[in-house]
């Protein structure tokens, strides 16, 4: 009896953070589904003129409780310059990742991000030492970045500017991204590197019963 309270009013628990979430979200001007699941409560940063969606029945876990390998911090969702968008696709799972951006970033529908995935359009910084402790976007590499539909990114790998990743492709844990991916490969290393393509029976859509 005890056992079955406690899951009714841990149930309660998150089903109230989850709408307590939605509206801190939206009155940072995020775009965001009803349908989208927030456990625990995400970072999120959007500047004035840009703009964060997240499509319908997305997953975003801030929280360690509910994801196997457990989260570094919650999830972070950032814009940093006027006109930056991050466009995260319907039914997209994130656990812990930090998606920054200052000029474009697209996730595609389905997708799933494992464990601690960061992933960023921009440098931060200059290659110039003279200017590299300044905030000055002119001098910054940038440029967007698109990861399509249905993509795995294994747990802690870093997707770098100008970066675009094909659909269904599988990138393994612990990659560091720097050159894009094309669709239908499994893809890993530092730096990331195609290892095989996919095959037709990996491919394959489930048979309906």
């Amino acid at each position: 009896m005890l056992h079955r309270i406690k899951t009714i009013l841990n149930k309660l628990y998150w089903r109230l953070a989850n709408h307590y979430a939605h509206c801190e979200l939206r009155g940072l001007g995020v775009e965001i589904s009803r349908d989208v699941l927030l456990i625990g409560l995400p970072t999120v940063t959007c500047v004035h003129k840009s703009k964060i969606y997240i499509g319908a029945k997305s997953t975003l876990i801030s929280s360690s409780h509910y994801t196997p390998l457990g989260v570094n911090h919650p999830v972070v969702l950032r814009t940093i310059q006027p006109g930056a968008i991050v466009n995260i696709g319907a039914r997209v799972g994130i656990s812990g990742g930090s998606i920054c951006a200052a000029q474009s970033i697209e996730i595609g529908p389905d997708t799933l991000l494992g464990a601690n995935v960061t992933v960023t359009d921009t440098d931060f910084h200059s290659l110039n030492p003279h200017t590299r402790s300044l905030a000055d976007y002119t001098q910054i590499g940038v440029a967007p970045v698109k990861i399509g539909a249905r993509v795995f990114i294994g747990t802690n790998s870093v997707i770098l500017k100008g970066v675009t990743i094909g659909d269904n492709s599988i990138i393994g844990a612990g990659s560091v991204v720097t050159k894009s991916i094309p669709a239908n490969v499994i893809a890993a290393g530092n730096p990331c590197r195609v290892i095989r393509a996919l095959t037709e029976l990996e491919l394959r859509p489930p048979q309906s019963c």
